[in-house]
């Protein structure tokens, strides 16, 4: 955790990256010097690359136009970048997304494999971004209301938890409501005593399936002879 005005490309100083794993991240943490040490430590990464960096393409494979239209691979390239600690090779995947129409350009120090496995590589990490979209959206993490740095994580970890148990719910209940339906179904049946789970899955409540008794408990039924 740290303050919002950190540059994020101090993050992957913070890592204790292992020989032979494969780190993707996206273009926020952009450290030449880093791509430098951790290809010469047989450390692998796949991330984007800003629009104006400068290199220098020293090959290319050849892709056929059929093969572009299947898989979304415009160019496989083999490129020299400048670091501070001396010229690096690595390799340049640029894809069309077939579903958006929109082109990507993927750096990456790993050769042996397909192009378009770095390319799923980089579309994996993407889910973690509606992840984030989906707590942000229904727990509550526009805001924080603590100004400490305990209290912050307590909220971030509650959010988690939740999200954690109705996602549960949501596949249990074979998705019968939308994720942020449901989230909002249990806020305003946060005071009635009854199964969750059954309120999903019932469109609609008979007189006969209602009990009251469980529904809402009688607090005075309780209260009687105490005045």
């Amino acid at each position: 955790m740290s303050a919002a005005s950190k540059n994020d490309k101090d993050f992957l100083g913070q890592l204790n990256p292992q020989s032979g794993e494969i780190y993707v991240f996206d273009k926020g943490y952009v450290n030449y010097n880093y791509y430098f040490d951790w290809t010469g430590q047989g450390i692998f990464f796949v991330t984007r690359l800003n629009e104006n960096a400068r290199y220098e393409v020293l090959s290319e494979k050849t892709i056929l136009q059929a093969d572009a239209k299947i898989d979304g691979i415009l160019k496989d390239q083999l490129i020299e970048l400048q670091t501070g600690k001396g010229p690096l090779q690595v390799r340049l995947v640029t894809f069309l997304s077939l579903t958006t129409g929109k082109t990507y350009t993927f750096v990456s120090n790993m050769f042996e494999v397909e192009a378009t496995t770095i390319a799923k590589l980089y579309k994996n990490r993407w889910e973690i971004e509606p992840f984030f979209k989906q707590l942000k959206q229904n727990f509550e993490l526009k805001g924080f209301y603590s100004d400490s740095k305990e209290g912050i994580k307590t909220q971030i970890w509650i959010a988690m938890i939740a999200n954690l148990i109705f996602t549960v719910i949501h596949r249990q209940t074979k998705q019968a409501e939308t994720f942020s339906a449901m989230v909002q179904m249990a806020r305003v049946n946060m005071a009635s005593f009854i199964k969750f789970i059954d309120v999903l899955k019932q469109k609609s409540w008979r007189g006969e399936d209602k009990d009251i008794g469980k529904i809402q408990l009688n607090l005075f039924e309780e209260m009687r002879g105490v005045f």
